[in-house]
Formats: C-alpha cells, sequence, structure tokens
C-alpha cells in the first residue's frame, strides 16, 4: 500500500507536466483559430492579460495577504519591466509570429529559450563558458545545434511527409474572406518575418527569466508577483491596443471564438499553467520542468496535422529533431555545472582539512586551537546559485 502510494506521489509532477504541455497545444490550436478570423491581436492579448489579472489578484489578496512585502516605488518599476518583457512583448511577438507561420515553427523557436537565456548571460558575464570542461563544450555545442536546427527549420522545406489524415480541418470552419492571414501566410517574405518575431518572442522571455532574478529578491511572493506582472501587462497591453485600434466594435466579445480563446489563455495558460509549473519547480526543481518542453513541440506537431491540416516537411522535421538535441545538450550542461557547485558548498576546503589534520597530529591544548586563524572558504554565492537555478524555468 505504502509502495502504490509513493508511486502515485512520484508521477504526480510527470502529470501535472503532460496537463501543462496540453495546455499549450490547447492555446496554440486556438490561436490559429482565431487568426484565421481576422482578428486584431493586440486587443486579443489585452483581454488575455485582463482575465489573468482578474484571476491571480484575489488569488494573492486570499494566501498572501499577511506574507507580502510593501508596495514601493522601485517594486512597481520592476513589475513594469517584468509585465513589459514577459508578457506584453513575449505574447504579442508570439501570436502575431503565430499567424504568419504555424503553430509547429512557433513552438519550435519557444525551445531556444533556454539557450538564449545562456547567450544573454554570457554577455552579462552571469555565465561563463568554460571550454575546458565537459559542461561547457556541451552548452556551446547544444547552442550550436539549436540555432543550426532552427535555421534548417526556417530556409529548408525538403520533402513532404505524409501521415495518416484524419479529414479535420478546423481552419475551413473559421476562415474568412478578409482574413489577413490566408493572403500572407504562403509568401516566403511573410515567412521571415513570422521567423524573426518568433526569434524577437523568445528573445523577450529570456530576458524576462534573466530578470526575474532580481524581481524575485525584492518580492519573494509568488502569486503577488504574479498579479502584480498581470496587472501591468493589463495596462501595457490596452494601452497599446488603443492605439493601434480605436474602433470600439473591435473590442466586442460575443459568445464565439474570440471570447473562448481570450479567456482560456487568461485563466488557463496563464493562471493554471502557471500555479502548477511552480508546484513543480518546487517539488522537482526548474531542470525537471525543461526537459517537457520538447514533448510540447511533439504534442503541436501532431494536432496541427491532424486538426488545421498543416503538412509537414522534412526540413520541419530535422530542424526540430536538432533543436531538442542541443535543447538536452544545454541542460545537461546545467544540470551537471549544478551539481558540481552544490558539492562545492557542502565540501570543506581542503586547506581546512589540511589544518585540521594538523591539529589532531600535533599536542595543542585548547586555548592555542581557539586563537589559530580559521582559513577562508571560498565557496560561491548562495545568490548566484539560485539565480543559475531560476534561469532554467521555461514558462510560455
Amino acid at each position: 500500500m505504502c509502495c502504490s502510494t509513493s508511486a502515485v506521489q512520484g508521477l504526480k509532477p510527470v502529470m501535472m507536466m503532460l496537463v501543462v504541455q496540453t495546455a499549450y497545444v490547447g492555446m496554440n490550436i486556438f490561436y490559429k483559430l482565431v487568426a484565421e478570423v481576422g482578428t486584431n491581436f493586440t486587443i486579443l492579448i489585452a483581454y488575455r492579460n485582463l482575465f489573468s489579472a482578474a484571476l491571480m489578484l484575489p488569488l494573492a489578496l486570499t494566501f498572501e495577504r499577511k506574507s507580502r512585502p510593501k508596495l514601493t516605488l522601485d517594486i512597481l518599476v520592476h513589475g513594469f519591466i517584468s509585465g513589459l518583457l514577459g508578457a506584453t512583448l513575449t505574447q504579442n511577438f508570439y501570436i502575431e509570429s503565430l499567424a504568419l507561420t504555424s503553430a509547429t515553427y512557433v513552438v519550435a523557436c519557444s525551445n531556444l529559450v533556454p539557450v538564449i537565456t545562456f547567450i544573454i548571460a554570457l554577455c552579462f558575464r552571469i555565465e561563463r563558458l568554460a571550454l575546458g570542461t565537459h559542461t561547457g563544450r556541451a552548452k556551446v555545442v547544444g547552442t550550436l545545434l539549436c540555432i543550426g536546427g532552427t535555421m534548417l527549420f526556417t530556409f529548408y522545406k525538403g520533402k513532404h511527409i505524409g501521415i495518416w489524415s484524419t479529414h479535420v480541418n478546423l481552419l475551413r470552419n473559421y476562415s474568412h474572406e478578409n482574413s489577413r492571414v490566408a493572403s500572407l501566410h504562403r509568401h516566403t517574405r511573410t515567412q521571415s518575418l513570422g521567423s524573426f518575431l518568433a526569434l524577437c518572442s523568445s528573445t523577450s522571455f529570456a530576458s524576462w527569466l534573466i530578470f526575474q532574478t532580481k524581481m524575485t529578491k525584492k518580492y519573494p511572493c509568488q502569486y503577488s508577483s504574479t498579479a502584480l506582472m498581470s496587472v501591468m501587462a493589463s495596462i501595457q497591453s490596452v494601452a497599446f491596443a488603443l492605439c493601434k485600434e480605436r474602433d470600439w466594435s473591435q473590442w466586442k466579445l460575443g459568445w464565439d471564438i474570440k471570447l473562448f480563446t481570450a479567456v482560456y489563455s487568461g485563466v488557463v495558460t496563464t493562471g493554471l499553467v502557471l500555479t502548477l509549473t511552480a508546484w513543480c519547480v518546487r517539488m522537482r526543481g526548474p531542470l525537471f520542468v525543461s526537459i517537457f518542453n520538447p514533448l510540447g513541440l511533439l504534442l503541436i506537431a501532431l494536432a496541427a496535422t491532424f486538426l488545421l491540416n498543416e503538412k509537414l516537411y522534412l526540413g520541419s522535421l530535422l530542424g526540430g529533431i536538432l533543436i531538442v538535441c542541443g535543447l538536452y545538450m544545454v541542460l545537461w550542461g546545467k544540470s551537471k555545472e549544478m551539481k558540481m557547485m552544490i558539492q562545492q558548498t557542502q565540501q570543506p576546503p581542503l586547506e581546512d582539512q589540511s589544518h585540521s589534520i594538523d591539529m589532531a597530529a600535533s599536542p595543542v591544548n585548547s586555548a592555542a586551537i581557539c586563537d589559530i586563524a580559521a582559513p577562508s572558504i571560498s565557496t560561491p554565492p548562495i545568490n548566484r546559485l539560485k539565480g543559475n537555478i531560476e534561469l532554467e524555468l521555461v514558462t510560455k
């Protein structure tokens, strides 16, 4: 009985991450459908952040009423930057690139987030190459594989890979005669623009991950930090949408796919997925969460092929394989590096051991032992260790 209970407890994080990746698949499918309807994307993102703020604010007020630190101007500025990088820019770039390319391609580019995070961390000297070690070489080779896979995914099609057809095409039911996606989707220039926007989305999210190392120190409350980010993102998204679209008829939501997508992306993708991801990070660590990202690529590739009638090409398959292999090499290097850092913080230095051996071998009284100066221990800062751990958290 105890073994079965422990087995169920051990499978809980796996099941939660499967739910998370399935929720992301649903979001990408709905985004593609509203793109064909001709929805204004900036308005959709504004509603998404509004629904997210409406969900997270009551949670923050309920569960963190006493533990939440006082809001200061510094925290508000950090919340504004967090909302700009992690929500407003990331989401707007993401849905625009999804409309111009395909769901499979955008999810493949989102797997570049750990690699882009590593590159940005190198530029700010948060990370180091360490080419003389196996972990350093693994991270560099993995980064190059991911870049090569993305270029192969973008510029090479190859032969069409035929998968059995279900004769289901949801886009047929939501096609719009004035849809700009239908007229632009086939042009190579549009594909290049979509690729650039997907890269901008991943870069913005990677920058947000690095910025979170400072945000979590200043405001270490999960629900309150997310609620503050959602409120700031709502203000930014609404202001941006009003600058682009002032026709109030476009802001009206009926009982259709637009309303369902806004509610789903705000409540499920931002609220439920964020909570489950944070729980899995606390139980198994951020690397465990990152490992499931390539599973999302596989799920969205199958869903897009069966439900959206998207064609799968040899270049897409080879590029996806290179991206997944490169991602796992970077994660392997990071996991080994983190284990070495943890071991260094736990093991006493050799100087300390030699001092203790000498003192044990020589007849020294207790007063003399107290007068001996303790050697300095060169351990890496704990804040740096936490920062490196937080950099691996990947949420969409």
